[in-house]
């Protein structure tokens, strides 16, 4: 136990598939006054340590920021593999990861399987260069994209990227800083912002981020457990606007949770609250 009263509980988390080769990772919860926190940087994801710790401190010592709406609406996801048209039922938006062999095939199957009334987006992680994100993004476009999140590394290319296709833009792993949102907005190179609490270092510092971005902003996971989560529902409970669906559906996607209730969507949507682990199962994840 820390000084302010605060527990450090080590977790390891596990996919029930994998993600980019990804299949478990380690993190922390941290329990105190105000409840609990979470740090667990997922492989590869560009993102300050610290900014994670500091993100879990906040959830542990701070209360909440007050919401302004009782639910947040969330986006149902698509990986390559197998898909069931029955796993995004009831959902207003799909997100399909692309960037791999076959990706435009299979935006073309989502589509046709969700009809024309559902919101579609795709996310390319930056795996694909200038000219291939060019063709990609120019043959997915027929299938009315919402927008296309990160299809390019860099923060440079990505303005190039704007100027040259006529489907709205995110940014994510190429914002590392509150700097970067300013220049992110002074260039015009996104339409929208993908914030994650831990990437900001917190709700309040992600409220911050999404003040300067001047843009709509998409609130997203990194794939936590539902304590995580909850600072994620949290920030996009207190954001003042709210245009679109949120990348904070992905509880089903551990292995295990901390609690037996944990934070997944009901008719596309997950309600506003605080999360509690269930001893058992935090001892489940505990490494």
């Amino acid at each position: 136990m820390t000084a302010d009263g605060v527990v450090e509980h080590p977790i390891r988390l596990r996919l029930r598939g994998s993600l980019r080769a990804v299949t478990q990772w380690d993190g922390v919860l941290l329990e105190g006054p105000a409840g609990w926190g979470e740090s667990s940087l997922f492989p590869d994801y560009p993102c300050p340590p610290e900014h994670a710790l500091l993100a879990a401190v906040e959830g542990a010592t701070t209360p909440w920021p007050a919401p302004v709406r009782a639910t947040i609406p969330v986006n149902a996801l698509v990986a390559d593999g197998p898909f069931d048209p029955a796993s995004v039922a009831g959902f207003s938006c799909v997100k399909v990861k692309v960037g791999y062999d076959g990706d435009v095939e299979r935006v073309a199957e989502v589509r046709d399987a969700i009809g024309p009334h559902v919101a579609l987006r795709v996310d390319a992680n930056g795996v694909w260069d200038l000219d291939t994100a060019v063709t990609k993004l120019r043959a997915m476009a027929r299938y009315d994209l919402e927008f296309a999140e990160q299809p390019v590394e860099s923060l440079a290319d990505l303005a190039r990227l704007h100027s040259r296709v006529d489907v709205p833009l995110a940014a994510d792993e190429c914002i590392a800083s509150l700097n970067d949102v300013c220049t992110l907005a002074r260039r015009d190179a996104a339409d929208l912002l993908v914030i994650k609490v831990q990437r900001c270092g917190g709700v309040r510092p992600a409220m911050a981020w999404a003040e300067a971005a001047d843009m709509p902003v998409v609130v997203t996971s990194m794939l936590e457990t539902s304590i995580g989560l909850a600072a994620g529902i949290a920030l996009a409970a207190a954001l003042p606007d709210l245009p679109y669906a949120c990348g904070l559906g992905t509880a089903a996607l551990l292995v295990d949770d901390v609690t037996a209730d944990p934070l997944v969507p009901v008719d596309g949507a997950i309600a506003v609250r605080r999360v509690v682990p269930d001893a058992e199962l935090l001892a489940r994840l505990a490494r």
